[in-house]
């Protein structure tokens, strides 16, 4: 499973004339920094457009999300089970569907190639699986613990936002860190929705170095070696509270 990465690392370190070597060398023996020059000379300012749209897919996934998830967890207005459903049914569109119509969409307004027209994109992939997450873990809720916050004289929306959800700290962090990755990965949104404009996010930057006749392998390794930081970065901080978020409501007393 750790092969492709190691692989990816190796091939960001090894000079072009050496990428068709057969047999290929298992370990960089003239290791070359010129993809990670690439990187850093081309590619900053794609990390940063990847950067804000992850960070806006998360905010406005939480603000949707999260009392979403609440209503039908605690407050179970009618038709919450055919809502349910239909947040099943959003998850199984392809994304390349959704894609086109957004095309159309946003060429009639006029609001291609914009980071957040990305982020209002992103989100619908990501929140549908937050309210899923946010109702099975609000779900485990004792229902004293609202009872309480009611009887002291809370209305709904400061029992959310006072009692609930800060007790439900692993669902905010495990739909954060997914919407952040699907944000961060995405390729089928942002290439559709490229007007060719300058505020590209990292996943157009790498496939911008591939071409007909020039593919610049060890540049295209070096940015995927350094897109995959912010990543890894997040799961190995966040795992402990994305296992107890996802497995939340599973299992009822």
């Amino acid at each position: 499973m750790l092969f492709p990465v190691y692989w990816m690392i190796n091939v960001s370190l090894t000079p072009q004339q050496d990428m068709r070597k057969d047999p290929p060398d298992l370990l960089p023996l003239h290791p070359t920094f010129s993809g990670y020059r690439s990187v850093v000379r081309d590619q900053l300012p794609n990390l940063g457009t990847s950067l804000l749209i992850g960070l806006g897919t998360v905010a406005l996934t939480l603000v949707l999300a999260a009392p979403a998830g609440y209503a039908l967890a605690k407050l179970r207005p009618r038709g919450a089970g055919a809502l349910g459903l239909l947040l099943l049914v959003a998850q199984m569109i392809p994304g390349i569907v959704m894609a086109m119509g957004f095309y159309g969409i946003f060429l009639n307004l006029g609001i291609m190639d914009t980071w957040w027209g990305l982020v209002i994109a992103d989100s619908t992939i990501a929140v549908p699986f937050g309210v899923m997450i946010f109702a099975a873990f609000m779900s485990g809720i004792p229902e004293e613990l609202i009872s309480a916050a009611r009887i002291d004289g809370a209305n709904v929306w400061r029992t959310f936002t006072s009692v609930v959800l800060p007790v439900s700290r692993n669902a905010v962090v495990t739909v954060s860190l997914f919407s952040f990755l699907w944000a961060w990965s995405d390729f089928v949104f942002a290439n559709t929705l490229d007007g060719g404009g300058g505020m590209r996010p990292i996943t157009l930057g790498i496939y911008k170095y591939i071409g007909n006749n020039n593919q610049e392998w060890n540049a295209i390794m070096a940015t995927a070696v350094v897109a995959s930081v912010p990543a890894a970065v997040l799961l190995v901080l966040a795992q402990r509270y994305v296992a107890a978020g996802v497995t939340a409501g599973a299992v009822k007393d």
